[in-house]
């Protein structure tokens, strides 16, 4: 299990922390690679057109302003490529999330939230887990987790809101 994370920039690394950190608590391999669509469009190309023969199973790719880096990514590999559109212009990643979001019929990319890292490291391990059941058990494991966290908090809500009611 592994998943290729590229970013346009190193100014990016802050924003996809997130991603790094979940799929390693999944226990999937990762790998980071600095890119540009437009700067270094070989780099690119290379990378991504041996990342099936190199074992990666899913590939994230980050970019903000224009953000044609998932779209370039995709074009050259069959491998799902997850987007993050990240807010790094005046527009606030507006303009990076409708690059992503509006790819041409035929070549998808998987559109997450402006700056949503962690929710492509998600999003990537459901990927992973369709073949794969110990990751399945632990995605399960992660969202019975979630879901008892927000009871508690839920509980404590509801304990406040009762002892001020009786002041």
């Amino acid at each position: 299990m592994k998943v290729a994370i590229i970013m346009g920039s190193d100014s990016d690394l802050p924003i996809m922390e997130p991603a790094i950190k979940t799929l390693a608590e999944f226990g999937i391999g990762c790998k980071v690679v600095v890119a540009s669509a437009h700067r270094t469009p070989d780099k690119v190309h290379q990378f991504v057109a041996d990342a099936a023969g190199q074992g990666f199973n899913v590939i994230i790719a980050a970019a903000g302003a224009a953000a044609h880096l998932p779209g370039v990514v995709a074009s050259f590999t069959l491998l799902p490529v997850i987007g993050v559109p990240i807010n790094s212009t005046s527009l606030g990643g507006l303009d990076a999330l409708l690059s992503i979001v509006q790819m041409p019929s035929g070549i998808p990319v998987a559109t997450m939230a402006i700056n949503g890292a962690k929710n492509a490291a998600i999003f990537a391990a459901q990927i992973i887990a369709s073949g794969n059941s110990e990751l399945a058990k632990r995605l399960t494991l992660y969202r019975q987790t979630m879901a008892a966290e927000v009871e508690a908090k839920a509980e404590k809500v509801e304990a406040k809101l009762l002892e001020k009611s009786k002041e």
